[in-house]
């Protein structure tokens, strides 16, 4: 198995809107780094997944049925038309029965068929389970509040969602794609995967109590909510708190305490740590000068900048990068180890 660093279209833009201003949080969700695998397992079997820090894993049981083991959590029976999200990227197992055998994952004998799509064929002879998994990673400021919040093991049973019929249908076409493989049908999949993953989360904020506290309640109220999205919008105005209480139609001490007493934060650090995390993401991802991200965010001096961003992220911008180009160099010989444990089990 390995994953792609390129970037994966936005499949929020064909997601539901759940209205202004969640819809809107949703919609900033950018799945990058993405990895998908169609498995075609044959009882017994059973796969150990290592930890993957800084990603969320997803299992979509197509047919058939499998046990997932996940550390400090019960074990979990997927089911065909299941759908599962691991959000913290712990270590976790995928079994026919509970009782199978487990190999690691990078001796498996998967056949790559693009950067960030893979087959598999493995197991004995019985009964067959078609299943997808796949890595992703939400890069978007937005995205990792979100991740934060959701529990470590979701699991929807599309045959009794709310969505049931659409996502059913989604299964069976990326089903019916993942058998055949006809030309261009690896991004069929992986397009509709993305947006099932989106699907997920917006099933579990529409339905969670726990989806109504913190930041996302935050966002979901009336008033805070207006303030929130007005950051997001053009997060380099300079903005204050009377300015923001104005947004929200509120006085200036009211809407302080009702945005600290629901987000966990003042206004103003709120509006630091989202442009230090909008920063972040430019950094990683474009070649753009701090003195211009800076600019870009508001800041009219680049010291001043850098110190915001060391106050958030305890390390100076341009390290970032540098840790960046250190990981990546550590992927790639990871990668290379598993290539080669892959084709010494050929």
């Amino acid at each position: 198995m390995q994953t792609s660093d390129h970037h994966i279209p936005d499949p929020s833009s064909v997601a539901h809107s759940l209205g202004d201003p969640l819809g809107e949080v949703l919609h900033l969700l950018k799945l990058t780094g993405t990895f998908y695998c169609q498995s075609d397992l044959s009882a017994p079997w059973g796969i150990d997944i290592p930890e993957l820090g800084g990603v969320m894993a997803f299992l979509v049981v197509t047919d058939g049925h499998c046990w997932l083991e996940v550390a400090g959590e019960q074990p979990l029976h997927v089911e065909k038309g299941n759908l599962v999200l691991l959000t913290c990227g712990s270590k976790h197992r995928l079994l026919s029965e509970l009782n199978a055998s487990s190999v690691d994952l990078a001796t498996l004998p998967v056949r790559k068929i693009t950067e960030a799509y893979e087959t598999l064929q493995f197991g004995g002879r019985g009964e067959l389970t078609r299943a997808m998994y796949g890595i992703v990673r939400f890069d978007h400021a937005a995205g990792q509040r979100l991740v934060n919040l959701l529990p470590n093991v979701l699991m929807i049973d599309t045959w009794s969602a709310q969505s049931s019929a659409w996502l059913q249908s989604t299964l069976q076409f990326i089903a019916s794609e993942a058998r055949e493989l006809r030309p261009g049908g690896e991004t069929v999949i992986t397009r509709l995967a993305d947006i099932i993953v989106i699907e997920a989360i917006r099933n579990w904020i529409n339905t969670a109590p726990e989806a109504n506290k913190g930041w996302l309640g935050g966002v979901r109220d009336d008033q805070i909510g207006r303030a929130i999205m007005a950051i997001h919008r053009t997060p380099a105005q300079d903005w204050s708190v009377q300015s923001l209480a104005k947004t929200a139609g509120m006085s200036r001490s009211a809407f302080s305490a009702r945005f600290t007493g629901l987000v966990g934060q003042s206004a103003m650090q709120y509006l630091t740590t989202w442009r230090m995390q909008l920063a972040r993401t430019k950094l990683l991802e474009t070649s753009l000068s701090v003195s211009t991200i800076a600019d870009s965010l508001g800041y009219q001096s680049e010291p001043a900048f850098s110190r915001a961003f060391k106050r958030v992220f305890k390390v100076p911008p341009g390290r970032i990068r540098q840790l960046k180009k250190a990981a990546n160099l550590d992927l790639d010989r990871e990668v290379g180890s598993e290539q080669l444990a892959t084709d010494n089990t050929r």
